[in-house]
């Protein structure tokens, strides 16, 4: 059986270098750019973790390592320091736009603990929602000038933007490769209505942040029934905006993984760890 794979030799030199080493103790790790590939390929066509092709290696292998990797943070400090390098070669576009997409849930993905597992950064509801469509999962994310993703958050499906936002505004942690502190903050930030409210305004404006956020039509009818006690409408650039589809071609690269578009992980954190490896190779291959 012939295994098509995704990280190259170029891809692959920038990821080996942030790969954890071996423990003092113990047995060695199995091949790392091999269980990488095993946990792309499960995530890209969807199929079952023992349905692992044998060329890949032990799916129990896969499959530890990402949970593992997701528990101590590796996954998210791996993708750090890829954007730290890319940061410092002045490739990170600052002009970032916010977006959410709902992922359907299979109905493999019910059925653990009520409760998180204790020592895990586990929600309670497993990031698993009901809405009219059934059971499914919101990604929160934030992408750059180049629809490549910033930051990652999961919610359940039918939790609304809003209060993700700040959540997802705090993961925009890019370390510096030299002296200094991580960069946080944004050029632009640029969100459709779902964004609109005067918490998040205010939050980016404290943060010297500009705002780009289309307002919706009941808030604009609203400010003008009440006249000059209104005020002022929020400024708005119209030519900034056009830019914002860049979070939707991100969103884009992510699902072309079918195992992300349809989540089939019982636990939140294997979802986002799969998430954050997805975002690590997209980094690396452009």
């Amino acid at each position: 059986m012939s295994v098509r794979l995704v990280i190259t030799d170029a891809m692959w030199d920038r990821i080996e270098p942030l790969m954890p080493a071996d423990p003092v103790r113990g047995r060695r790790w199995a091949d790392h750019r091999r269980t990488l590939e095993a946990i792309a390929w499960k995530y890209r066509t969807c199929s079952p973790w023992r349905d692992l092709p044998a060329e890949l290696g032990s799916f129990q292998t896969a499959h530890k390592r990402l949970i593992r990797w997701a528990v101590d943070g590796t996954w998210e400090h791996t993708l750090a320091r890829i954007l730290a390098a890319a940061d410092a070669q002045d490739d990170v576009g600052w002009t970032v736009s916010v977006d959410s997409t709902v992922c359907r849930a299979h109905h493999h993905a019910a059925g653990a603990r009520k409760r998180g597992h204790p020592g895990r950064s586990e929600p309670d509801d497993h990031a698993l929602g009901r809405s009219r469509g059934g059971l499914s999962t919101k990604v929160h994310l934030a992408s750059d000038s180049r629809a490549r993703p910033l930051a990652l958050h999961v919610t359940a499906g039918q939790a609304s933007d809003a209060p993700a936002f700040e959540v997802v505004m705090a993961r925009i942690r890019v370390p510096r490769t030299g002296l200094g502190r991580p960069r946080t903050r944004p050029e632009v930030v640029l969100a459709d209505r779902a964004y609109s409210s005067r918490a998040i305004r205010g939050y980016l404006r404290r943060r010297g942040i500009r705002a780009v956020i289309l307002q919706p039509a009941d808030q604009v009818g609203h400010r003008l029934r009440r006249g000059r006690a209104g005020g002022r409408p929020p400024r708005f650039d119209a030519a900034a905006y056009k830019q914002r589809n860049t979070v939707e071609r991100c969103i884009n690269r992510l699902k072309q993984w079918r195992g992300l578009a349809m989540r089939t992980d019982k636990l939140a954190i294997a979802y986002e760890a799969a998430l954050h490896l997805a975002a690590i190779l997209i980094w690396t291959r452009h």
